[in-house]
């Protein structure tokens, strides 16, 4: 299952690390619609608003359906023909949707026959692993390029930041019975876990209380996005083959300060040595990282785009990286040499 993800990239970042190539070979980024609503976090739970992508001509009917825009749209589907005034009266969870039924229950069916598919973008999601003491958390993301070390700047041909995880999703848009504001909202899709992510699942993690043997359905590269996005050019029975496991992922155990919803800073996915003391590691980085987070998020969970933390790695138009163990985000924090995204080994 999906039941806790990252995204703390500000909103113009987001767009840049979002850079594609339309039909005709053009360099373009998605436009935001609404993006005052967007709030970066590194800790976001079911009933949150997270960013999507989603084909432009589901807003615009006259739009080339390749052309991406971005939204901020509320985790967890309500579908358009739900009749109750209020969604949280829901009687069933839909934050995640399981592929191998999404097109038989009638909350996702009709969506995604209309073609009604998103991308969701995160930094990497988190799961816990079932031991005997408790869970321990971890976070789960994309390998990162260790060659682009240097942070990209506004207006590189190519973005040089934090290889976004780009999940399958469906959504949908509900109108209220009395009239108002339409509300977007999007579930995850999720496929058997994979057999890196098994070894934690293989523990009986739960997420939410929900018994997990699932993790979310990845779209690796610009070409799976594009096929999924585009639902004009691509029908709904070939864009489902694109619904697979992956074992292009890397993963590193994270505090258990990540198991509240309510901790919103760097330290929910910093990576922890197990066995250890559950801390991050006192180095001269992750001092500094702490001091400005103590400086910056003293009183309130959001902080300025210009200050969250600069990743460094490529982004899905290149080549998906070999998997490694070494670990961009290690090297921020200040312990380059020590491996933090950990494979389990047979």
């Amino acid at each position: 299952m999906c039941g806790r993800t990252a995204c703390s990239l500000g909103a113009d970042n987001l767009r840049r690390a979002c850079a594609y190539r339309d039909r005709r070979g053009r360099r373009r980024q998605p436009e935001w619609i609404r993006a005052e609503r967007y709030r970066p976090s590194y800790n976001k739970g079911p009933q949150s608003s997270g960013p999507v992508l989603l084909s432009r001509r589901h807003l615009q009917q006259d739009a080339d359906s390749s052309e991406r825009v971005l939204m901020d749209m509320r985790w967890g589907l309500v579908p358009s023909w739900f009749k109750k005034d209020d969604p949280s009266k829901m009687q069933f969870n839909t934050s995640n949707c399981r592929s191998d039924t999404m097109l038989k229950k009638s909350s996702y069916k009709g969506a995604l026959l209309k073609g009604k598919r998103c991308v969701v973008l995160a930094d990497g999601f988190y799961e816990w692993q079932q031991q005997g003491g408790g869970k321990q958390p971890y976070f789960i993301y994309f390998p990162q390029s260790k060659d682009a070390a240097d942070e990209g700047k506004e207006g590189d041909e190519e973005w040089r930041g934090w290889r976004l995880l780009t999940m399958a999703g469906i959504f949908d848009c509900w109108e209220p019975p009395a009239g108002g504001e339409m509300l977007y909202t999007y579930t995850i899709i999720t496929v058997d876990a994979s057999k890196d992510v098994s070894f934690i699942h293989h523990r009986h993690v739960r997420v939410g209380g929900v018994a997990a043997g699932q993790m979310p359905a990845i779209l690796d590269g610009d070409e799976a996005i594009r096929k999924w996005l585009d639902f004009a050019e691509v029908p709904t029975q070939e864009a489902v083959k694109l619904i697979q496991p992956t074992e292009n992922i890397v993963f590193h155990p994270v505090s258990t300060f990540v198991n509240s919803v309510r901790n919103n800073a760097p330290e929910c996915l910093a990576p922890i040595e197990l066995g250890a003391k559950k801390e991050v590691k006192a180095t001269p980085s992750s001092k500094v990282m702490l001091g400005w987070l103590k400086n910056s998020q003293e009183g309130s969970p959001q902080k300025n785009e210009n200050d969250l933390p600069r990743w460094t790695s490529q982004f899905i138009h290149s080549p998906s990286p070999k998997k490694t163990s070494a670990d961009i985000l290690q090297q921020w924090l200040g312990k380059e040499g020590e491996p933090a995204a950990k494979k389990h080994k047979a």
